[in-house]
């Protein structure tokens, strides 16, 4: 068995034209996936509204988070988040000038 370590902070493109998102991981209860976004943002009105809970933190860079039931979040490196199943959230801007580094936890009930 060859056990290597990877890095999230590895393999980063250049150019990011879009989000990019990564499945580092996946099977029945659990997705683990690499977010890169470098200026990218959510769509006018358009809200994620996701079906699993969702634990995230941002590794690198900024970011700021708004809510339809509550008030907006920035995030720095290091701060992370706990989004419950259909909590209506999207993304109002990351960083344009440094590669935003997220890990999303998307746990299945």
């Amino acid at each position: 068995m060859n056990i290597s370590p990877i890095s999230l902070f590895a393999d980063i493109p250049r150019h990011l034209p879009e989000e990019l998102c990564q499945t580092l991981l996946e099977n029945p209860t659990v997705r683990i996936e690499r977010i890169l976004s470098k200026g990218h943002y959510s769509a006018e009105n358009a809200w994620y509204d996701q079906e699993q809970t969702e634990w995230v933190i941002l590794l690198q860079g900024k970011a700021r988070l708004s809510f339809m039931d509550d008030e907006p979040v920035e995030l720095s490196p290091g701060d992370y988040l706990l989004l419950p199943a259909h909590c209506k959230h999207r993304v109002d801007w990351t960083t344009a000038d440094q590669v935003s580094i997220w890990l999303a936890i998307h746990i299945y009930d």
